[in-house]
């Protein structure tokens, strides 16, 4: 861990280097006050040398000057590079993230993953930052103290450090204790942040629903969790200072007590005693530095740790061999395909299946089936182990996912909408068209004279998942997108099922049009919206349990026959 969390420093080890040299100057510049103290009790003002009393006075504000202009440096270039080490961080795990199988994102909350690149990095750049300038400059100053502390008498110096010894013990006892602490408040950090985002990203439907109180009574479980689990954190960490406390407070006494006794039996000047008192707070000064150093140290592994649980978890990839899909012609094949989700029961079982190139086929069935799954792994979304699928007699392991994704399209029933502008919204299915062509998908999708009536046009920005749009509205954005992307293979997974009856007969022939020329697999709940596919399979357990055309299934009067006059029927009600 250490090897990777140094390998951030790299890009920036010349300002790292006059960090560090800026820090070691200061460090030295420590010594001189007490030094100069000394002299001054010892020798110039005992034998009134006025001259050099002014001398070495004005030397000591010169030193204090310097010191603070690379105090300055220190702060203001030590956190730059802290936050360059946390941007490269955010961009390594953002890229990471995109790369990351959709296993990850059913299985992680949105908001746990926001805290980790955040607060959990913003803890690292900190520890990035003051971790090696404390280290450097608190074990300097140690350094120089003793030995400087040594000259002026080593018995008084042999006691005092006899101390040490103590405080290293305390520290390393009660240090595991304040990283279990630490890692545990993280976690309930997280666990709010993804409360705290399903809930506001939900706000209309609680709304809607009159539960702010149930959302109140969630968020507040969470809440109490994380005020345990920083009590936990703070106790460790009180015991911590506490006992650290205590033992560098006993240095006074014992340095009161011995320096006493030393001066009363004339082992020790008093010129000496005075430059040793204020001396040993440059070996007392670095140890608390060091001390509260712990406690950064514990946020910024641990943040460091969760950091790399991302960037280790396996990445989507592509098989060795795999090579570009140039030309798709539409040709689908599931042979034999079994699939569950990780930790769940198969959805699929041993599902064979054929969708001619050009053909309009459609998955209908009780929810739960399996119909989405199959969308879904015509993709690539999700890894298939037990069987085999082809896209024109081409296993998909074999084809990268980037060129297999390129060439296809999907509308989905939950419209994913980003909040910047309807242009870019559509831009999206091909970034890098032109206007022209952007405006040529809005208007097969229908949507160019809605946009038109807007005051900003196509610069309109329509809000967090397309707030601003109505259901029919965002769906045709959804469909000028895939227009502008022109994939052979067209995917759509229940895309009208949430909208009332006119607007879905407006959107239908949207979708008709991009149906045109395409392999084109629907889902639908309705049956009255696939009664013109080439082909229906109904799909129930994971299974192909009927295939034909429309007027072959009714007249056979099985499962989809049943269904479709038991929505015949309630149309007729209506």
């Amino acid at each position: 861990m250490l090897k990777r969390f140094i390998a951030y420093y790299k890009p920036h080890r010349v300002m790292f280097f006059f960090d560090m040299l800026a820090s070691l100057v200061v460090a030295s510049l420590g010594i001189f006050y007490p030094v100069i103290t000394r002299y001054m009790l010892n020798d110039f003002i005992p034998n009134e040398k006025y001259r050099d009393i002014i001398f070495f006075g004005a030397l000591l504000l010169f030193l204090y000057i310097v010191r603070a202009l690379l105090d300055y440096f220190i702060q203001y270039q030590g956190h730059i590079i802290g936050v360059k080490m946390q941007a490269n961080m955010r961009s390594d795990m953002f890229n990471h993230l995109e790369k990351l199988p959709y296993g990850f994102y059913d299985a992680n909350e949105t908001g746990k993953i926001m805290t980790r690149m955040t607060s959990d990095l913003w803890e690292v750049s900190e520890l990035a930052h003051h971790g090696p300038e404390n280290l450097l400059i608190s074990s300097i100053s140690i350094v120089v103290a003793f030995v400087y502390l040594c000259t002026i008498n080593l018995w008084l110096t042999l006691i005092i450090f006899a101390c040490v010894p103590f405080l290293i013990i305390i520290s390393m006892v009660l240090r595991k204790r304040m990283r279990n602490a630490f890692m545990e408040s993280r976690q309930s950090v997280a666990e709010i942040n993804g409360a705290l985002e399903s809930s506001i990203s939900g706000i209309r439907v609680t709304k809607a629903f009159t539960n702010a109180d149930v959302e109140s009574e969630k968020f507040e479980k969470g809440n109490k969790s994380f005020v345990h689990a920083r009590r936990k954190s703070y106790k460790a960490m009180g015991m911590f200072h506490s006992s650290t406390t205590f033992v560098t407070n006993v240095f006074n006494v014992i340095i009161l007590i011995a320096g006493g006794i030393f001066l009363y039996n004339d082992a020790i000047k008093l010129g000496d005693y005075t430059a040793f008192i204020i001396s040993i707070n440059l070996f007392l000064g670095p140890v608390n530095t060091l001390i509260g150093f712990m406690e950064q140290y514990q946020n910024g592994v641990t943040g460091f740790k969760r950091f790399l649980e991302i960037l280790d978890t396996e990445p989507e990839m592509d098989t060795a061999d795999a090579t570009d899909i140039e030309r798709v012609e539409g040709d689908i094949y599931f042979k034999n395909v079994t699939y569950g989700y990780e930790g769940d029961a198969d959805v699929l079982h041993d599902l064979t299946l054929k969708i001619n190139k050009g053909e309009i086929f459609a998955l209908v069935g009780p929810s739960g089936g399996g119909k989405t799954t199959i969308c879904h792994l015509i993709p690539h979304f999700y890894n298939v182990e037990k069987g085999e699928i082809f896209i024109d007699g081409r296993e998909i392991h074999d084809i990268t996912m980037k060129s297999l994704r390129q060439n296809i399209g999907i509308v989905q029933q939950d419209v994913y909408l980003f909040n910047s502008s309807i242009k870019d919204n559509i831009l999206y299915g091909r970034p890098g068209a032109t206007d022209e062509e952007v405006i040529e998908a809005a208007k097969r999708a229908n949507i160019h004279d809605y946009v038109m009536t807007l005051e900003k046009g196509y610069d309109t920005v329509i809000g967090e998942r397309g707030v601003k749009l109505s259901g029919g509205q965002k769906q045709r954005l959804s469909i000028a997108r895939v227009f502008l992307k022109n994939p052979p293979i067209l995917i759509l997974d229940e895309a009208t099922s949430a909208l009332d009856n006119t607007t879905e007969i407006l959107i239908q022939r949207s979708l008709d049009e991009l149906c045109k020329g395409r392999t084109t697999i629907v889902v639908a709940h309705r049956l009255s919206t696939v009664k013109n596919a080439n082909k229906i399979a109904v799909v129930s357990d994971g299974r192909i349990t009927e295939l034909g055309t429309h007027n072959e299934l009714v007249a056979r009067g099985g499962t989809y026959a049943g269904l479709y006059k038991l929505q015949f029927r309630d149309d007729v009600n209506m």
